[in-house]
């Protein structure tokens, strides 16, 4: 199937995370597909050309190229470690995930999760060939003091006595509910707030402060086990994670949603 030189509309390229944060909020029951490519990696320009016939086939389902070096954020945030890597979502609900260069697998995972999709205008979106703009490689303080005044890092991450390769799925499990609850609202996220260690950890905690949210706060970079069981435990593939009343409400753009709406506040008052 050839497009020629013209994109399918829900073909898009991710120049920021606002962009790639904005497109994530506008539908949460749609299926995404995000490719994760680099330049000068061969393997990525068979899957980067197969593409527009995918945005073509599936024109429900919305398709983000997203060169991994120029959006670090973003890629960081699905642990991505190896370019090509295709990752696929229902809203933010991970359905697949996959490294390499395997366009059939691709194909797979879409017939799994698209069949029967509906035909869907995407005019409001369109293939940019804008330069990416490189996010900051640094991160500066989101407020002042540490929050809930205590300076105890030792809380905030993996604790001496805890050791990652002895300890059992149940034994992680019950930590990290016990983490989610150990506050009203419970934040996940890469780094401390005075030093966060990805650019939406920065970010949230900075809406947070903003609103005059108490809230606790866990380094997931300090405890592999956390951070590979919350996605389970929640079934969201990303950080930071926001906890309130011991249950997730989302990730950063959801925290955006809900404080326009209202509902956060709603939340926090029950």
């Amino acid at each position: 199937m050839s497009n020629g030189n013209q994109a399918p509309g829900n073909l898009v390229a991710i120049t920021s995370p606002d962009m790639f944060m904005e497109l994530m909020q506008q539908d949460l029951e749609r299926v995404t597909l995000l490719n994760f490519w680099a330049s000068w990696a061969a393997p990525c320009e068979s899957l980067n050309q197969a593409m527009p016939n995918f945005a073509a086939q599936y024109r429900d389902v919305l398709f983000m190229n997203v060169e991994a070096e120029e959006q670090p954020e973003v890629a960081e945030s699905f642990d991505v470690e190896a370019v090509p890597t295709i990752v696929l979502l229902r809203g933010h609900t991970l359905l697949a995930k996959t490294s390499g260069c395997n366009t059939s697998g691709v194909a797979d995972m879409l017939s799994m999760h698209a069949r029967g999709s509906q035909a869907t205008s995407y005019d409001g979106m369109s293939q940019t060939h804008a330069a990416p703009q490189p996010a900051s490689g640094t991160y500066e303080a989101a407020g002042s003091a540490m929050v809930n005044g205590s300076g105890d890092a030792n809380t905030h991450e993996l604790p001496a006595n805890v050791e990652l390769q002895n300890e059992s799925p149940e034994d992680m499990e019950r930590r990290c509910h016990q983490l989610m609850s150990r506050s009203k609202v419970m934040l996940f996220m890469k780094g401390h707030p005075n030093q966060p260690r990805c650019g939406f950890s920065q970010k949230t905690v900075a809406l947070l402060r903003e609103q005059g949210v108490e809230f606790d706060h866990y380094d997931i970079l300090s405890d592999e086990n956390v951070r590979q069981t919350l996605k389970k435990i929640n079934q969201w593939p990303t950080f930071p994670q926001i906890i309130v009343n011991g249950e997730l409400i989302g990730g950063l753009d959801i925290l955006k949603e809900q404080i326009a709406t209202g509902e956060l506040g709603e939340l926090l008052s029950a």
